[in-house]
């Protein structure tokens, strides 16, 4: 539980204390070098544009439209002894598919007060929420728009097709405190569903519910404690899943100086919540599941018995050592049973090799469904997190795994999975991407049929540019 008087403080973070803070911050000196600032993880310098690609195989004529990806990008120096992953100037990287041919790469910084004045530039129009305005985490499609999200706060950034900055937005006023890096889109109503949080309210966490005109319809809270870091979510037809586990903010970490103040607290109980989709806050079904954390599930389905399944790669602690980034025994893959009646969660192992980043068939969305595909990560903790050269496929209705393995030195980030058609099976479609080229410092967009997942890719699209792993991004059909 925390103190009095990082109770007190909490209720009311001053400018005195974000002051010391940063003075704090600004005083510490690095002990060695910062794997998010070396290698594959270094800043990219400049923004670049790209109209002549040079493709191996066919890109697929059916692919038509925009894949963009989001993630850190510092664009002015920063402390290496407190710079962590998560913190960052944001870049998108782009490339637009037309009629089987790449019609261009870009890479732009999301227009942030301080990158915009960095560049020389106006500021972008649009609401400031009060203590961020980096969106730095996922890029996702709504509403016609094209929108740049961070978790904790900040609100979101739309985007133009070219990747320009139009506007920051709190969804015409109707947002409230934060916004999430991991909205998910109901294929039923076609509204977008997250859990948000905001770290100066350590009680609260809300429900929000954006329609399919791009406005917040519901905004409901929930009561927690110790504010914990709930980076993503997940929806069934009946339930919104909560993961309220023990990452949490901490204000001697503030004060210490830290840019990421979360951190492990075995004292803060772990549950996962089920809350119906209109339910008050208080209606919520809390379960308890062993101390874990989880930053991405897959996918989520109820059962007849009543009880609702979520497949997530699952760490056993996170935060723990105060590092530059994830810094706990990489996850394994499982499958966790929530069980409303019994308050209870079971977890089962479905691939005890480490990975992250799960995506799946988003068309199916809240019901059972049967592949997931995962980026593999190093067996041992890294210090750069990521460094494998696989991408996994798991078929969970036959309980087998395929592996794509890009060769030596070509590292994945996230990929995802776009059908075909609206009528396509579920992998009936390619599983598409970026893949770092750690020894030339140049990066390539690659198609691979889901469908035969260990075959050569369809066509690779080669990017004479680094490309960062970044985080979280989509691909958005041409309208």
């Amino acid at each position: 539980m925390p103190s009095p008087v990082e109770s007190a403080i909490r209720g009311v973070v001053t400018k005195g204390v974000v002051a010391i803070a940063g003075f704090n911050r600004e005083r510490k000196k690095s002990k060695g070098p910062n794997p998010f600032l070396e290698g594959m993880h270094t800043p990219v310098s400049e923004e670049v544009t790209d109209t002549a690609l040079k493709v191996t195989g066919e890109v697929p004529a059916a692919l038509n439209g925009l894949y963009v990806r989001n993630g850190p990008n510092p664009l002015a120096n920063v402390n290496a002894a407190t710079h962590h992953w998560f913190i960052g100037d944001a870049m998108v990287h782009g490339i637009r598919l037309q009629d089987g041919k790449p019609l261009w790469y870009r890479n732009r910084w999301v227009r942030s007060n301080a990158v915009s004045d960095a560049l020389g530039e106006p500021r972008a129009p649009g609401p400031r929420h009060p203590r961020t305005d980096v969106a730095n985490t996922n890029i996702v499609g709504h509403a016609g728009k094209l929108w740049a999200v961070v978790e904790a706060g900040g609100y979101p950034v739309e985007m133009a097709d070219d990747l320009k900055t139009v506007a920051h937005s709190d969804f015409d006023g109707t947002l409230g405190e934060s916004y999430s890096a991991h909205p998910h889109l109901d294929p039923e109503t076609g509204e977008m569903h997250a859990i948000c949080y905001e770290a100066q309210h350590p009680d609260t966490i809300w429900h929000t519910v954006v329609d399919t005109s791009g406005h917040v319809r519901r905004n409901e809270p929930i009561a927690v404690k110790n504010g914990p870091m709930i980076h993503d979510c997940q929806i069934t037809p009946s339930y919104v899943i909560v993961m309220d586990l023990p990452v949490t903010f901490s204000m001697s970490a503030l004060m210490g100086g830290a840019s990421f103040p979360f951190r492990w607290n075995p004292k803060h109980k772990a549950r996962i919540g089920l809350l119906p989709h209109e339910g008050r806050g208080d209606e919520i079904i809390w379960c308890d599941v062993d101390p874990c954390y989880i930053f991405h599930p897959a996918n989520a389905y109820e059962t007849e018995d009543g009880k609702v399944v979520m497949d997530a790669c699952v760490y056993e602690t996170m935060f723990d050592t105060h590092g530059h980034g994830p810094d706990s025994p990489t996850a394994k893959f499982e499958s966790l049973t929530i069980d409303p009646a019994a308050g209870q969660v079971t977890r089962e192992v479905i691939d005890a090799a480490p990975q992250e980043f799960p995506r799946y068939d988003e068309r199916l969305t809240g019901k059972p469904y049967r592949y997931a595909y995962t980026v593999a990560l190093p067996e041992k903790v890294d210090d750069g997190f990521l460094g494998e050269t696989r991408l996994f496929k798991h078929d969970l209705a036959a309980g087998k795994r395929e592996v794509h393995d890009f060769g030596p030195g070509r590292v994945p980030a996230e990929f995802v999975f776009v059908p075909a058609h609206e009528a396509a099976a579920e992998d009936e479609g390619w599983v598409i991407g970026y893949v770092s080229n750690v020894e030339d410092g140049t990066s390539d967009f690659v198609i691979l049929d889901a469908a035969n997942f260990t075959a050569p890719p369809v066509a690779e699209v080669h990017i004479p540019y680094r490309i960062p792993p970044g985080f979280h991004g989509n691909f958005v059909p041409q309208a």
